[in-house]
């Protein structure tokens, strides 16, 4: 569920190419790879319908390439191990490795492939297939660039925050039990929360 990583790196190449561009530096293609220690796949559902549960993702890899001169991106893609969600509960964080949730065991990746962006206001659109129990489906992420840097030990750094929306019954993920007071344990939609750094590959 999400969490659709990935799918959203596009969002701050482009920023990065305004911004490349205005100062006059001259761009090529690039490669950059996601920080997991600076990174975070977050999602939040609805639980008992009077609260959210939140969680997230602790091992994912993704990369973007490109062409900041040109302010477009030429590949985008995310891979998230399914058994590395994590709830902070225990009990919690089985039952969703399980078949009833994510089945980390039949389907131990979430995937996410660029498809295309485009700009929204003072943010980014990005578009892309997620991979998910075994389920494709189109998603999209709206979010904002954060700029580039340089750290102190040379390297390159971009960042962005991103958000969106799926419905996990849409992959196939539809375990549920009825409240007495009304109501289901667990909610339909899924939210969707990144906050990605990225590092430029060394060449």
């Amino acid at each position: 569920m999400t969490k659709s990583i990935g799918r959203v790196l596009t969002l701050w190449c482009l920023g990065a190419g305004m911004l490349l561009g205005a100062t006059g530096v001259q761009a090529e293609t690039a490669r950059y790879d996601v920080d997991l220690d600076h990174s975070i796949v977050e999602f939040k559902v609805a639980h008992m319908v009077v609260s959210k549960t939140t969680g997230h993702f602790k091992d994912y890899t993704g990369f973007i390439e490109m062409d900041p001169e040109a302010g477009t991106v030429k590949a985008l893609e995310a891979t998230i191990k399914t058994a590395s969600v994590t709830t902070n509960h225990e009990k919690r964080d089985a039952h969703l490795r399980n078949p009833d949730f994510f089945d980390a065991e039949k389907y131990p990746t979430i995937t996410y492939k660029m498809k295309s962006y485009k700009k929204a206001g003072d943010g980014y659109v990005a578009i892309g297939d997620l991979t998910l129990h075994g389920v494709t489906k189109e998603i999209t992420l709206a979010g904002t660039f954060n700029g580039v840097t340089k750290d102190p030990w040379g390297n390159t750094r971009a960042g962005f925050a991103a958000e969106g929306k799926v419905n996990r019954k849409d992959f196939g993920m539809v375990w549920n039990k009825a409240l007495d007071s009304g109501g289901l344990v667990v909610g339909d939609d899924v939210f969707i929360k990144l906050d990605i750094e990225c590092i430029k590959a060394k060449s």
